[in-house]
């Protein structure tokens, strides 16, 4: 691609104290023909990668929470959910992800597969992230993760079902950019919803409105589990809720409804609430 028509004339240092900020002036011919002077100011910080690692068979994903100031001073928690992820510091991309995600989850990374790269902030950061997703087993833990404490790094190693933490990118805790791209990535391309058991749970054991969810979805691949038929087993070691994927909680008052989505939600069930969030499952 050509490069653009543009004039630097100015170039001024803000700030070296952590990474690099500064101001530059410009002239940028727009597509009339006609230079137009601008300024902009740009913070140089490196470029960096990121890793998705992932477990197909197990059908779980390995993130980290950590806090990010930046979002403390946006109205937000602090506190992110996040993909492996650090800055390249003059090693290559696939060096540098490898020993990242080992520092921040304790797992020693095989195969890895660059999907992509991005500018993530391009409006004011010359940051380039390269895009990387791996398959880690139990038996690649060599460690506890967690940081450098050195580098104030103090992180909480995550591992979450996929379909929970897709579930948790639509419902807002998950809002950091590159793991809702990495993990809407792994989604499209290669873990396709399977066939799920679903409890249908609302007002009514004889609900009309239950059994017209409980059809549609069967009618979408899923196996459908009506909520009155946990009743006559509800008080054995294993409550039936186990061998669920997901909870569809019909509208309603309903209390009994009301204890399976929280029972779901502790077992690290989806919770959902409409059809349409239902995935399609996999043919």
């Amino acid at each position: 691609m050509q490069a653009a028509p543009v004039r630097i004339t100015a170039e001024e240092m803000l700030s070296d104290n952590w990474y690099l900020l500064k101001k530059y002036s410009f002239d940028l011919q727009r597509r009339d023909g006609r230079w137009q002077a601008q300024t902009r100011e740009v913070y140089d910080r490196g470029n960096g990668a990121t890793i998705l690692l992932y477990n197909r068979e197990r059908r779980t994903v390995l993130l980290i929470r950590q806090f990010r100031m930046p979002t403390y001073v946006n109205d937000h928690s602090g506190y992110l959910i996040e993909t492996a992820a650090g800055l390249l510091d003059n090693a290559s991309p696939e060096e540098r992800i490898r020993l990242e995600a080992e520092e921040e989850t304790g797992y020693r990374v095989g195969a890895v597969e660059k999907v992509y790269e991005a500018f993530m902030s391009p409006g004011s950061v010359t940051e380039r992230l390269h895009f990387f997703i791996g398959e880690y087993s139990p038996d690649d833990r060599v460690g506890d993760g967690g940081g450098l404490e050195e580098e104030g790094e103090d992180i909480e190693v995550l591992e979450l079902g996929y379909q929970q933490a897709l579930d948790r990118v639509r419902s807002g805790e998950i809002v950091d950019g590159k793991t809702i791209m990495l993990l809407q990535y792994l989604e499209l391309r290669l873990m396709p919803p399977r066939r799920l058991t679903i409890l249908v749970a609302g007002p009514g054991r004889e609900s009309l409105a239950l059994e017209r969810c409980a059809a549609q979805v069967f009618a979408a691949g899923h196996v459908p589990l009506p909520a009155q038929w946990l009743a006559q087993d509800d008080h054995g070691s294993r409550h039936p809720l186990q061998r669920c994927d997901a909870v569809l909680r019909v509208a309603g008052a309903c209390a009994e409804a009301d204890r399976l989505v929280a029972l779901g939600r502790q077992l690290g069930l989806a919770i959902y609430h409409t059809l349409e969030d239902i995935p399609a499952a996999e043919a």
